[in-house]
């Protein structure tokens, strides 16, 4: 039995072999809340069945998901880099420098702006980071999932994001009251996910104006799909890595309005890879524009006024 007095410990269950990593967040008596620190799981779990971890020594399963991620980030900034190339070609070729007297401009970014809604204080941190790394605009919200349909009426019309995620904690219950993974109910958050997704659908129908990301680890895809989500989680019922939803996110962001977001792409680059995320083709909310704004403070004008 581990020391009880050590909330905040990394843990592994013995019963799963050790498998996925948490720590621990409560202890009730004889059992603990513990989270997964790479994977959006929840559990609970009797104290006998956990052993203490040294953070330096993740195991497998983390670090291929740690290899994964580094991999993924990495294909974004490559991603990022030959788009920018690709601009200042289109924008070459359009301007035509030879034809005018005035030199070329630069241009400015106008990525899409996400409105992120997570369960978990500590992933939405996570997530946060992540977005300012990759330069994606995003506001963040630590929403408990049932509150998350309320909350999207209040703040898309503050905010008017052009990508919504919806992500948190989920799970496929042990005891399901119709014991088949077709009823909503027999999953821990998936109902509260479908009713934030109709949510943001009915604010915006267009599914190329607003992208939703929905779900976390074993959701019920094919309910999210139906309910209005552009992305989701989890096809195949299985854990899906904490930052996977905002890879997706950061890549539509960045997805030209005039492209489609490649999904094969955008799926294999995932931590979690086709099994745990999937989706439908929709049309990216990244633009550019002319000219790239002057410095104010040093730039010369003559009143007219």
């Amino acid at each position: 039995m581990i020391d009880l007095t050590n909330l905040g410990d990394l843990v592994v269950r013995k019963s799963y072999g050790g498998d996925v990593t948490f720590r621990i967040e409560k202890i009730e008596r004889s059992v603990a809340i513990i989270k997964g620190t790479e994977f959006r799981l929840l559990a609970d779990a009797p104290l006998t069945d956990l052993i203490k971890v040294d953070p330096d020594s993740p195991n497998e399963r983390a670090n291929t998901a740690n290899i994964r991620a580094t991999k993924s980030l990495e294909w974004l900034h490559r991603e990022r880099v030959e788009q920018a190339e690709r601009n200042r070609a289109v924008l070459n070729h359009e301007w035509n420098p030879q034809s005018s007297s005035q030199p070329e401009p630069s241009y400015f970014e106008v990525p899409g702006k996400v409105l992120h809604l997570d369960g978990d204080e500590r992933y939405l941190k996570k997530s946060l980071d992540l977005y300012e790394r990759l330069r994606v605009p995003a506001h963040g919200y630590f929403v408990n999932e049932s509150a998350m349909a309320g909350a999207l009426q209040r703040l898309l019309p503050t905010i008017r994001p052009e990508i919504v995620v919806l992500t948190g904690h989920d799970g496929v219950l042990k005891n399901r009251p119709n014991g088949n993974l077709y009823h909503l109910s027999s999953y821990k958050n998936s109902s509260h996910f479908v009713d934030a997704v109709g949510v943001a659908r009915e604010y915006e129908r267009n599914f190329d104006t607003l992208t939703i990301v929905a779900g976390a680890c074993q959701s019920h895809f094919e309910a999210l799909l139906q309910a209005g989500a552009n992305f989701a989680s989890s096809p195949g019922r299985v854990l899906i890595h904490a930052l996977d939803p905002v890879y997706i996110a950061a890549k539509a962001s960045f997805t030209p309005i005039r492209d489609t977001i490649h999904i094969k792409d955008v799926l294999n680059n995932t931590i979690s890879g086709t099994q745990g995320v999937g989706g439908i083709e929709t049309r990216g909310s990244y633009r550019i524009g002319l000219p790239k704004p002057m410095d104010l403070a040093t730039l010369k004008v003559v009143p007219s006024m």
